[in-house]
């Protein structure tokens, strides 16, 4: 089992919204704001080599969004199509693409736009993975994620009949070495895969649970959460799972800096974050 962080590109989002009820006077000094109070994040995803498998663990925004859309979030510093062109992945050797969910700047490099003007899969060869509940739950999404989900970005997948749903069940087995866990609080039925490396360290994508290493204390919640006070409850149980390994590896989706980190209890008993850690 091999993992790679594999970067797509840098974006921008509301500092308000991404960290929730945290007063700005202190998370600007986390993630400074431009004059708009927007702060930059990552669209960082993972490979996973497994046997005869390359699993790619999301996607980025992707390209296919018109201007007006792009402008909104201002993408920079490269997408997957650059980790595609500079050789970072080969795209028709992705036999499988994992999507944690499907807003837009997890899934929206799925599929990309041809010479033709038509919506294809970004990687030819894969099978793409969602779970049922959540699918359906983005193609008639509620007005508070409406804007997140873009049916472009996902809907092509099934009618091509290369999405497969994973079972909700907690901890299901989807692949030997990688389990799935499930989470509510930012949207419905979020996966955030655990692995399992050769030295027995469990590596942890955790998607939109813990988008970055500030989001480490509890009453970092983002706004976008759809149900704050559940991932509460969602942050202290994967956090108390995570703890109980000897050796374990949170990889951070959108942190602009810290792509990895430790999880461990500081002397006054709060949870913190050791970001000085590598991939084994």
């Amino acid at each position: 089992m091999k993992i790679s962080i594999v970067e797509a590109g840098k974006f921008k989002l509301d500092g308000g919204a991404m960290f929730g009820v945290v007063p700005k006077s202190m998370w600007s000094k986390l993630n400074p704001p431009d004059d708009n109070n927007m702060c930059t994040w990552a669209t960082r995803n993972i490979l996973v080599e497994t046997g005869e498998r390359k699993i790619l663990f999301d996607c980025g925004m992707g390209r296919k969004q018109n201007e007006k859309f792009r402008s909104h979030f201002e993408p920079h510093d490269g997408d997957i199509h650059e980790s595609i062109a500079s050789g970072t992945i080969d795209p028709a050797e992705i036999t499988d693409v994992f999507l944690t969910h499907l807003h837009f700047d997890h899934c929206g490099g799925a599929l990309m736009m041809n010479e033709a003007n038509e919506i294809v899969p970004t990687f030819p060869n894969a099978t793409y993975w969602s779970t049922e509940s959540h699918f359906n739950w983005a193609y008639t999404p509620n007005p508070r994620e409406k804007a997140s989900f873009l049916k472009e970005n996902f809907v092509p997948l099934r009618d091509r009949s290369i999405l497969n749903f994973i079972p909700m069940v907690q901890d299901y087995e989807w692949l030997p070495g990688i389990k799935i866990r499930f989470y509510f609080g930012h949207t419905e039925a979020m996966m955030v895969p655990e692995i399992c490396l050769e030295d027995g360290t469990r590596a942890f994508f955790c998607a939109d649970l813990l988008p970055s290493a500030y989001h480490v204390r509890m009453p970092y919640v983002m706004a976008y959460d759809l149900r704050p006070l559940k991932t509460l409850q969602e942050k202290k149980s994967f956090y108390d799972h995570v703890l109980s390994f000897e050796k374990s590896l949170l990889i951070f989706e959108h942190d602009p800096v810290n792509p990895l980190g430790k999880l461990f209890l500081n002397e006054k008993g709060r949870y913190s974050i050791d970001t000085q850690v590598a991939l084994v």
